[in-house]
């Protein structure tokens, strides 16, 4: 019988997003919920397997550990690209690799979070919410939206809808990435300018870039050291976008008023992550994609591709292995 599992489902949600059962009636279908410590672990739990259900990028697939998985044919991803899967070298080992498709929407979740940890740094949501717990009626103040500057870094589907959901607070909107153009700034209603000016003005900076090695780090020191004392900070895109130990230093030294980050340099981040020690940082665990719309989009394509595959017709296919 073909050996089925599904990997990096953490809330153990993925067979109530999908039917199943036409799987189950030809394979044997296991879960695997918990992050692995690392690629041996990986290549152990996993080399029995046919066919590998992921989610988006949690586990890396590289070449390493592609090698080491003699049983497998197919993995299935979910979500538009997959950067932390070999692609090259899954064709060439002769596994095949099916992803997702995008549904209308499948972009929405991460802006709506992402303005949620503007939201909660303005008003002191999560602060607030604490301190009432603890008896404490009202321990500090919050500030508008309205005419106040948000600053874009990446200005592409998720960057415009920022945009968007900023002019509806009335907020002035500045943008900048590398490879923006004026013209698709104000399509997006944005003002485009240089990187400094953004880090300069703006009073609520988000980042919507891809993580690619041209972005990776994009965002240092110095450009955490340019804003202002009263500026939030916010990461719903890669953490490693980012120097996450000069997030750190600028709130250790109160030379910026917060962060709301949903995402990190190592995910999941353990319990001892050295921002979890400030009050002025909101944070949640990778939540950006992690919606209802998404995870059924997701897996009921997983579920079709897993079934098309034992048709012999496979479909969505993301790589192109050599004939046997």
């Amino acid at each position: 019988m073909v050996r089925v599992v599904i990997i990096d489902d953490y809330m153990n949600v993925a067979q109530s997003m999908a039917d199943w059962a036409p799987v189950k009636a030809q394979c044997q279908l296991d879960v695997i919920g918990h992050p692995f410590a690392d690629e041996d672990e990986a290549a152990r739990l996993l080399a029995p397997y046919e066919i590998i259900s992921t989610l988006r990028e949690r586990t890396p697939f590289p070449r390493s550990l592609l090698a080491r998985l003699p049983n497998l044919k197919l993995i299935c991803t979910t979500g538009s690209m997959h950067r932390t899967l070999d692609h090259a070298a899954a064709a060439e080992l002769g596994i095949l690799v099916c992803g997702s498709q995008d549904r209308p929407g499948a972009h929405q979740g991460t802006p709506e979070l992402a303005f949620g940890h503007i939201l909660s740094l303005a008003r002191r949501i999560p602060m607030e919410d604490r301190r009432i717990r603890q008896g404490v009626w009202q321990s500090g103040v919050g500030i508008t939206l309205a005419g106040k500057t948000l600053g874009i870094v990446g200005l592409g589907k998720i960057g415009s809808s920022m945009a968007r959901i900023g002019t509806a607070f009335g907020m002035k909107i500045l943008a900048w990435s590398p490879n923006l153009t004026q013209e698709r700034a104000s399509a997006a209603g944005a003002q485009l300018v240089d990187k400094s000016v953004l880090f300069q003005t703006a009073d609520f900076i988000t980042v919507h870039l891809v993580l690619s090695e041209r972005t990776k780090g994009i965002i240092g020191r110095s450009d955490i050291k340019a804003m202002k004392p009263s500026a939030f900070f916010i990461n719903t895109a890669r953490g490693p976008l980012v120097d996450e130990a000069a997030l750190v230093e600028a709130l250790q030294s109160k030379s910026i008023a917060g962060v709301g980050l949903d995402v990190f340099h190592q995910e999941p981040t353990g319990l001892n992550h050295p921002l979890y020690a400030f009050e002025e940082a909101v944070l949640t665990p990778h939540l950006g994609y992690v919606v209802d719309d998404s995870f059924r989009a997701f897996y009921e394509d997983t579920v079709d591709n897993i079934l098309a595959y034992l048709k012999g017709a496979p479909v969505r296919v993301r790589n192109s292995p050599p004939q046997a």
